[in-house]
């Protein structure tokens, strides 16, 4: 594995909604932080242009010219402007036919470090990050993804990344320090006691299982400490570990608001084998949850 995630080319996928500017527009202002190449991929759904053949008399082959050309035109003027605000001039990439289909295929020719989407769009775009098009096609991914959700004011100043130990963490850390450099890195992670429910029904006294926690917490803030040294976080960047007893998503969603993150990284796979198939479920809710940017790391 290499020790850095290096961008040299981004890829930001658009339905041309305002939603989706906030992506288009953190994209571009990243490339130019990271001296990358941009991409811009807008890809219309194949059943909106069936749907328009029963409104108009246009044939099927010149309809689907028509859209396509608008299309582009739409996507040009969006390029236009990333280079006048950000001086990026993006590649432009607009295809027709099924959404989840062209969208991997296109990434997959396009092969971006690093895949930039809004978190909601006005069209069919609008459930890719959110719905069951979001876990297909995370699913499917081989590089990080970042979901914009936030307009992109200033670079990233504030960045959470909740671990768990599992290969993904070191990942996750490392992303977080390519996506956001100069960024104060917080790591989090919250842990429920194994069989605790088990202990109280058997009942352990209490006293022990708290026993038990404060034991587990010190391995874990250990672990954060040998995890934040692995990944040669700075110590000018580097704030301080934080462990809590609890569930994941639940504290994840707090730290957030307490800290005023704009930026969270999750990893994409936990320690759970059938994860590695499916994007996990603590992933999935702070997508759906969160205020803040996500970056999910492979």
């Amino acid at each position: 594995m290499n020790p850095m995630l290096r961008l040299q080319r981004l890829l930001v996928a658009t339905d041309l909604s305002e939603p989706a500017r906030y992506a288009a527009d953190r994209a571009a202002a990243l490339a130019n932080e990271v001296e990358a190449t941009l991409e811009l991929l807008y890809v219309v759904p194949k059943p909106p242009i069936d749907r328009l053949r029963w409104l108009v008399s246009e044939t099927p082959s010149k309809l689907q010219q028509r859209v396509l050309d608008e299309a582009r035109e739409a996507v040009r003027q969006l390029a236009a402007h990333l280079l006048r605000a950000y001086g990026v001039s993006p590649g432009v990439h607009v295809v027709s036919g099924p959404l989840l289909q062209e969208l991997v295929t296109q990434i997959k020719g396009i092969s971006p470090d690093l895949t930039i989407v809004g978190a909601r769009g006005a069209s069919t775009v609008r459930h890719l990050l959110l719905g069951t098009t979001a876990d297909r096609l995370l699913g499917t991914a081989r590089r990080p993804m970042l979901v914009v959700k936030q307009p992109p004011r200033e670079r990233y100043r504030s960045v959470l990344v909740p671990v768990d130990f599992s290969p993904a963490s070191i990942a996750a850390v490392r992303a977080a320090r390519t996506v956001a450099p100069g960024a104060s890195i917080k790591l989090l992670h919250a842990f429920e006691m194994p069989f605790e429910g088990m202990l109280q029904y058997a009942s352990v006294d209490e006293e022990q299982i708290h026993c038990y926690r404060i034991a587990a917490r010190q391995e874990a803030l250990q672990k954060l400490r040998r995890l934040s040294e692995e990944a040669s976080l700075p110590a000018g960047l580097a704030l301080p570990p934080l462990v809590l007893h609890g569930n994941p998503s639940v504290h994840i969603l707090e730290q957030e608001r307490a800290a005023g993150c704009d930026l969270i990284v999750m990893g994409k796979h936990g320690q759970d084998k059938l994860e590695e198939l499916l994007l996990g479920s603590t992933t999935k809710h702070i997508l759906a949850q969160s205020q803040c940017d996500v970056l999910v790391s492979l």
